[in-house]
């Protein structure tokens, strides 16, 4: 075992049981910092993916520890990971970490940002444009409701895909980088102080050969228990890694929340 499992506080290898199965690709999350409570929700986010057979997932609560050989064992990395609000964060990754990120997606890995795990990196573009958006100085969102998602069907991610309701915190006046394709969107309700307008809220970039998947749904453990949030997050995770959506590995049913 070399030495970066040390950096990796948790980590989970789920191996594929059946016969014949392909072996799982690898997942590391990024995890340790958060303005929302990553400590319950990083958990949930491995126990989805894990589940599936499908994904040997690591986490790392040391970001910054991370190196530049850090990245090349995964197929994907998936943020629940970022710095908002903290007085001085500093730079978290120098360059040379920063550039062995950039190369790993751009040779044909994947990224992921959830809810939050994209509100860093403020003076790095190129994170930003394979981010597709984070929060920013319009950026709001009104109380937590019961909404609609409604998906777009032209992108492997979503084909095939009903919509779904969903209790969540709904991002609106999101400022999206160019070329940014708008995957679901969501009309927060004006009567929880919502713009009662269109918002998008998963989104799809490319960097390179790479890919990058955000969804900007699972505030909280509630809602990423949500079966919408988490077919939508490995179709997700499955089309940053491949460029395809493998729909037989989505879990849960096509009807969620009844309220």
């Amino acid at each position: 075992m070399n030495t970066w499992f040390g950096l990796c506080s948790v980590a989970v290898l789920t191996l594929a049981t059946t016969a014949g199965q392909a072996a799982p690709r690898r997942v590391l999350i990024l995890s340790g910092a958060n303005n929302h409570d990553w400590r319950a929700t990083t958990p949930v986010l491995r126990e989805i993916l894990g589940s599936t057979g499908r994904w040997a997932v690591e986490v790392s609560t040391n970001v910054a520890a991370l190196t530049p050989a850090s990245f090349a064992p995964y197929d994907v990395i998936l943020s629940n990971f970022n710095t908002f609000g903290q007085k001085d964060p500093g730079a978290v990754w120098n360059a040379e970490v920063r550039a062995a990120f950039l190369d790993h997606i751009r040779k044909g890995k994947g990224f992921v940002a959830v809810h939050a795990g994209s509100s860093v990196f403020y003076d790095w573009p190129e994170f930003q444009q394979l981010a597709g958006t984070s929060w920013g100085q319009r950026t709001g969102h009104g109380q937590p409701h019961t909404n609609e998602v409604h998906l777009a069907a032209a992108q492997p991610i979503v084909t095939g895909l009903a919509d779904f309701a969903t209790f969540d915190e709904f991002w609106q006046t999101t400022e999206l980088a160019p070329g940014t394709e708008v995957l679901a969107t969501v009309t927060p309700k004006e009567e929880f102080g919502g713009t009662g307008r269109p918002e998008p809220i998963a989104l799809a970039t490319r960097l390179g050969a790479g890919r990058g998947f955000t969804l900007l749904l699972g505030h909280d453990v509630r809602a990423m228990n949500n079966p919408g949030f988490k077919r939508l997050l490995l179709r997700g995770v499955a089309w940053a890694a491949t460029g395809a959506a493998e729909p037989e590995a989505d879990a849960g049913p096509r009807n969620v929340e009844k309220h």
